[in-house]
């Protein structure tokens, strides 16, 4: 009887052996064999999967940019920046001009370009200004860098062979409100606003306006040297400057604009800062005078008071840029007509203007975009003021306009709605 049990009891071991032989046989070859797809093998991977950049986009400039400016301080925060986002998407407002550089000289994005990483100014940074432009570029903003070109502190500390400089001592020269400047005429200074604007555009500004593209003014100028500019014509200076701006930054296709003085509408010669409005017209897509009338001296245009005549003072000055830029034009197309006579003959000449092409289709009215002022300096600025000068505009002829207030607070009752 043991011996049976212990036969039958090493019989059902071999059995049980031969059935796991033949389930692990049946379950890794033959059945994979004959549904391959349904044992694909899964391969693990330990490679780190780095997210795709976001794309930048850029938006076309509008037909008529409707604008109001953002510091870089009010940028940097989201509460208050979320408000004039808010302003932009409930009126009329279409486009917004944020600081790319102040006259800190901060930059107020990061970059990896050697020349402007790791700049230490005193300025207002932002941390996300790559996302806020897609954010903006969202709803349908315009988004637009200024640059303060050669109003600059941090650039003047970490290079003072750039700076403009007393002629009594070589020591930084300064304005009345303590500001440092670079010399206008230093390659080295316009290599790098070409850097900043090629990185501006690089992160997602659609446009690049260049502000304080002048010589000082407000300072002690009986004591100022210029290290690369002494002895120069200004108004040539600064047009060189405008010619480089184009040449090393056409590439990019990026529209660049200009903030000049108001009065460049209608004086005759610099300003003694360096800037005709007919100098930047060939180089510019578009040009913002300031026609702030506050900033307008008392009696012009027969005035007491020029700020509280909003309308009259900005539609003066639009009529007198307007009529520049119809002059400069017409004078692409003049034709020189020279006869030269002899006792037995009349020779005619004629010597036609070799303006380039691209030159004579970017000078138009359309290039006149001038910030109008919504603070009170001279006048309590009220709704109707700022809407007057907004009509004086389009009274002139032109569609575009820029509301400047340095505490980005705007009157929203003077814009129409969305």
């Amino acid at each position: 009887m043991k011996k049976r049990s212990g036969a039958i009891l090493k019989s059902g071991y071999l059995y049980f052996f031969v059935l796991s032989i033949l389930l692990i046989t049946t379950f890794y070859f033959i059945i994979p064999a004959l549904f391959p797809s349904s044992f694909a093998v899964i391969e693990i991977s330990h490679e780190q999967i780095i997210p795709d950049k976001p794309t930048v986009s850029h938006i076309k400039t509008p037909e008529q940019v409707r604008a109001i400016y953002m510091s870089a301080c009010a940028a940097s925060d989201p509460s208050f920046r979320e408000k004039l986002v808010a302003l932009a998407t409930t009126t009329e407002i279409n486009s917004i001009v944020i600081d790319v550089k102040d006259y800190t000289g901060t930059i107020s994005f990061d970059s990896e370009n050697l020349l402007i990483k790791g700049n230490k100014g005193t300025g207002c940074k932002v941390s996300d200004l790559k996302d806020f432009i897609n954010t903006l570029h969202e709803k349908g903003i315009y988004v637009i860098g200024r640059i303060s070109s050669f109003q600059d502190i941090y650039l003047v500390k970490t290079r003072p062979e750039l700076a403009v400089k007393k002629a009594s001592n070589e020591e930084i020269w300064k304005d009345y409100k303590g500001v440092s400047w670079l010399d206008a005429g230093s390659k080295d200074v316009w290599d790098y606003l070409v850097t900043i604007g090629r990185e501006s555009y690089a992160i997602g500004f659609d446009e690049l306006n260049f502000d304080y593209i002048r010589f000082p003014s407000d300072g002690n100028m009986n004591d100022i040297k210029y290290p690369f500019s002494e002895n120069l014509v200004k108004h040539e200076v600064i047009k060189s400057f405008y010619t480089y701006l184009r040449e090393n930054l056409n590439d990019l296709g990026v529209p660049l604009s200009a903030d000049m003085f108001g009065m460049v509408t209608v004086a005759n010669f610099d300003l003694n800062i360096g800037q005709v409005l007919e100098d930047a017209l060939p180089y510019f897509d578009y040009i913002s005078p300031m026609v702030y009338p506050s900033h307008y001296p008392a009696t012009y245009g027969g005035y007491t008071n020029p700020a509280e005549h909003p309308y009259e003072i900005v539609k003066d000055a639009m009529i007198g840029a307007i009529s520049k830029v119809n002059n400069l034009k017409s004078s692409f197309s003049t034709t020189t007509i020279t006869t030269v006579t002899t006792s037995s003959t009349s020779i005619t000449t004629s010597v036609a203007t070799t303006t380039p092409a691209d030159i004579v289709n970017r000078v138009s009215i359309k290039q006149l975009r001038p910030w109008l002022q919504d603070f009170n300096l001279g006048a309590n600025y009220t709704a109707e003021m700022v809407k007057a000068q907004i009509q004086a505009v389009y009274d002139s002829g032109l569609d575009s306009w820029l509301l400047w207030n340095a505490g980005n607070i705007y009157t929203k009752s003077a814009l129409l709605p969305e």
